[in-house]
């Protein structure tokens, strides 16, 4: 149970009625991203017009803006839609690592197409900063990338690109080179052929091609034959 003195206000404001309810600050964020469920955010399954007073929203005012007098329908609408009460350092906290995953995104997503390389994830980072790119803390990362990379194109060259690689995997590796193709990219086609050798098709974000191909080398000591089939 979410312990009531460490909550915070999550409120929305309807038709001039105030709603609110108290919830965990953590698991609400998260909860708007899909994890989690509401029970698990609420530090009282009520629905207040002034948590701090401790003043209850009437039933009918709840019924009437909400269409329902269900707490936790409503209490999952306020906490998606509504406004999250955070403090300055936990909002830095949370752009920080949207920021991170943005970065990565970029970085295994896509390419310089002078050199066909991905970015180095600190000359990513240097562009963000050149081109003031505001990152939302609430906004799933992946809902901003594109329009990021719009506003990073004037200071980066930068395509998003998806490769289709072929690789060829001598037999002695072949097994143990399996679960690098799957966690890499997704597997297209893989033949066993007569000679115990693998012979696969790999979809895989063309920032990734780099380090998917050094993670083979490794395990087989160079003997992999990889050919790009096509580009998109």
């Amino acid at each position: 149970m979410v312990d009531i003195n460490k909550a915070v206000i999550a409120r929305m404001k309807m038709s001039g009625n105030n709603f609110e309810i108290l919830v965990d600050c953590d698991k609400a964020v998260a909860f708007r991203e899909g994890k989690g469920s509401v029970e698990n955010v609420l530090a009282a399954e009520m629905i207040f017009k002034d948590a701090k007073k401790g003043e209850r929203a009437s039933e009918n005012d709840i019924k009437k803006n909400f269409k329902t007098d269900n707490v936790l329908e409503v209490a999952s609408e306020i906490i998606k839609k509504g406004e999250l009460q955070l403090t300055a350092d936990y909002r830095s906290k949370l752009r920080e690592e949207k920021r991170k995953h943005i970065i990565e995104l970029i970085h295994r997503n896509s390419i310089n197409p002078q050199n066909n390389l991905p970015h180095p994830s600190d000359r990513i980072a240097r562009a963000l900063d050149e081109a003031k790119v505001h990152i939302d803390e609430f906004k799933k990362a992946e809902e901003q990338v594109q329009d990021i990379i719009a506003k990073l194109r004037p200071i980066l060259p930068i395509k998003l690109e998806v490769r289709e690689i072929s690789v060829k995997i001598p037999a002695q590796y072949a097994a143990r080179c399996y679960s690098i193709l799957k966690n890499f990219g997704s597997l297209k086609r893989d033949d066993w052929l007569n000679d115990g050798s693998l012979l696969a098709v790999i979809e895989i974000p063309a920032g990734l091609q780099e380090e998917f191909e050094n993670e083979l080398n490794k395990l087989t000591k160079g003997e992999i034959e990889t050919k790009i089939l096509s580009k998109r």
